[in-house]
């Protein structure tokens, strides 16, 4: 009478392994519409929403920490947000072709977008329902930055540390109206020396 072995245990993955959608081989193809629908569809500000709901919610390429990660990355690092965005979640999905990839998805609609509304503005600058209709873009960018902010905010808001590094920069950035470039020179040497590797626990003041 013969005796099954044991099944082999499937090894475990290797410390910095892509998981979830990055471990699936995401398609060079779905990032580059990916990219090209949030770049067609989203206004101002409120991209950040867009990017959040597609890359978080309906793909789940990232989880909610990760896409902080990468956004906090992108504001810190010269160029637009989304564009950033574009490159690092495509690097992470499929290596330099994925991020060539959602880099090309993101801007070509914009390019195209932005010439076609220079014309049409510069012959039509002077009618009052283009303000009006500007105006409601802003408004609406406003709302849509504003929600992803809620969404997202919560998980710099848990310390009284977060607080503190947020209500700095806030006032140097609004009220003192100092360079981005010396608020990063300014903040990012305090954040980095108050969350520095192997720090321990510090207790909440």
């Amino acid at each position: 009478m013969s005796v099954k072995e044991p099944p082999i245990p499937a090894p475990p993955p290797e410390p910095g392994a892509p998981q979830g959608a990055a471990a699936t081989q995401v398609s060079i193809l779905e990032i580059f519409i990916t990219f090209l629908i949030i770049g067609g569809i989203s206004f101002g500000g409120g991209v950040v929403a867009y990017l959040r709901n597609a890359l978080v919610v309906e793909k789940g390429w990232l989880d909610e920490e990760e896409f902080l990660t990468a956004l906090e990355i992108s504001q810190a690092l010269p160029g637009l947000n989304a564009t950033n965005m574009s490159v690092i979640v495509g690097d992470r999905l499929r290596g330099p072709v994925g991020a060539i990839a959602g880099f090309l998805g993101m801007t070509l609609p914009g390019g195209l977008l932005v010439f076609a509304l220079g014309i049409f503005y510069v012959s039509n600058h002077g009618n009052p329902a283009m303000h009006a209709i500007l105006a409601g873009i802003g408004a609406a960018a406003v709302g849509l930055l504003a929600a992803v902010t809620v969404q997202i905010g919560h998980k710099q808001l848990e310390h009284l540390r977060e607080i503190l590094l947020i209500l700095i920069t806030v006032v140097m950035v609004s009220f003192l109206h100092v360079s981005l470039v010396l608020v990063l020179l300014t903040v990012l040497p305090l954040a980095l020396f108050i969350y520095r590797p192997g720090r321990g626990e510090v207790d909440e003041p």
